[in-house]
């Protein structure tokens, strides 16, 4: 048997691969206890929740929401006490089939997000838009809200 020198630097290089082996292991954890997914249940429950992107421009704000296989007509936009709230259904096409699956991972059912907005938003003024599967909603600034540039005299 031959000694051979510890070197901590060594062990230090697998030390970040590891911890996102464990935070990978972790989020799966969490994934199977929390997922409802009985599929064959008709109650409206389900855990899908589409992605938001919400981003501040000199003059709008602009949110985008991922609604792949959603109808437009099965989204609903609100805007009550400064909150936006977006609502809709991903439906699922019920056939009877006689396909054993060896995995279902897409998701269905009804969704909800809401948003509180900055006062200074011009309420008459918000424009959605849907294509590709993308929701966006624009929301203009108010006046008051925009950057102003201020002039520094010297006297």
């Amino acid at each position: 048997m031959s000694l051979v020198r510890w070197n901590p630097a060594r062990e230090l290089a697998t030390w970040p691969s590891d911890l996102f082996g464990i935070q990978r292991e972790i989020n799966r954890m969490f994934d199977n206890v929390f997922r409802y997914d009985n599929r064959d249940d008709d109650d409206g429950f389900n855990a899908w929740t589409p992605a938001v992107d919400i981003a501040e421009h000199d003059e709008q704000y602009l949110v985008e929401v991922e609604l792949p296989g959603v109808n437009k007509e099965d989204v609903k936009i609100t805007l009550e006490n400064n909150i936006l709230t977006i609502r809709g259904e991903k439906k699922q096409e019920k056939e009877t089939r006689k396909e054993s699956y060896h995995r279902v991972e897409r998701s269905y059912g009804s969704f909800q997000r809401s948003f509180t907005l900055p006062t200074t938003i011009k309420s008459d003024k918000i424009d959605a838009a849907y294509k590709d599967g993308i929701l966006q909603i624009t929301l203009p600034k108010a006046e008051e809200a925009k950057p102003k540039q201020i002039e520094v005299k010297v006297k």
